[in-house]
């Protein structure tokens, strides 16, 4: 009845399937928390402490590599999290399960069912990235005031993906491009994104696809918030260039979703 009397308020039916995530979100939030800190943690004493003690730091803009590779790490792995949460749960939803085709029987609108859809993997990263921005601090890693904002860029890392590969994955008929996906591009993207050492030690060709890439400024943007570097226009730079793929992904996102709600 709450949901009937809704539609007349602007938001409304949006903001319910929000709760409604969240509600179900509750029911397995443990483990997620418990994954959320643990990788980054075993991450950071293997990688971090470990393998980096014998990397040469002389040509890092940090002092040591676990403060070049923690908020890097934290970004790329925020990407990580966007793909997998915006392609076989998608499918699921769309077809699999028939969740979001229940959908239709409420005041929800395609457009607001795919706006909810990327809103809500942005907010799983931001609880992911707030968790890992607590163990960085906790290694005595965070030297800056900036690294609260951190959580929020994984969340738009997680969403500058999320976005086209809902959109993509809203018009597949089934998954067997997503390993593809994951495997092929995903990974790779996390391994040459500037988390693990800096992209100019690239091949040029390689470099450049690397800072055209949402996750590289992603990877950018919190390594200058934890360690306190970079001026206000290269982070509004970089947040301008996580935010195109989100707007565009998001719109193309609204037609699939309507064009399968539809069939």
């Amino acid at each position: 009845m709450t949901a009937a009397a809704s539609p007349h308020r602007a938001g409304a039916p949006l903001w319910h399937f929000l709760e409604h995530q969240y509600r179900r979100y509750r029911s397995t939030w443990t483990a997620t928390i418990v994954t959320s800190i643990a990788n980054p943690l075993f991450f950071l004493l293997a990688i971090g402490f470990g393998l980096g003690s014998q990397v040469d730091t002389s040509s890092l803009p940090t002092d040591d590599y676990v403060s070049f590779v923690g908020p890097g790490v934290l970004a790329a792995t925020a990407m990580l999290q966007g793909g997998g949460l915006s392609l076989w749960p998608t499918m699921a939803a769309l077809k699999w399960e028939g969740t979001y085709q229940a959908v239709l029987a409420t005041p929800l609108t395609p457009t607001e069912l795919a706006t909810g859809h990327i809103l809500w993997i942005g907010f799983r990263s931001v609880v992911s990235g707030s968790l890992f921005l607590a163990v960085l601090a906790l290694f005595g890693i965070v030297s800056s005031v900036g690294a609260l904002a951190t959580p929020f860029v994984a969340g738009l890392t997680a969403m500058a993906f999320a976005a086209p590969l809902s959109a993509y994955a809203a018009t597949r008929e089934s998954d067997e491009t997503f390993s593809l996906i994951m495997r092929v591009i995903l990974t790779p993207l996390f391994l040459f994104s500037g988390a693990f050492f800096p992209v100019e030690q690239l091949p040029d060709g390689i470099e450049w696809i690397s800072r055209l890439v949402p996750v590289w400024h992603g990877v950018e943007l919190c390594r200058h918030l934890v360690n306190g570097t970079g001026g206000p226009a290269t982070l509004v730079g970089h947040v301008l260039a996580i935010s195109v793929p989100i707007v565009v992904g998001w719109a193309i996102a609204c037609r699939t979703f309507a064009g399968r709600l539809a069939s």
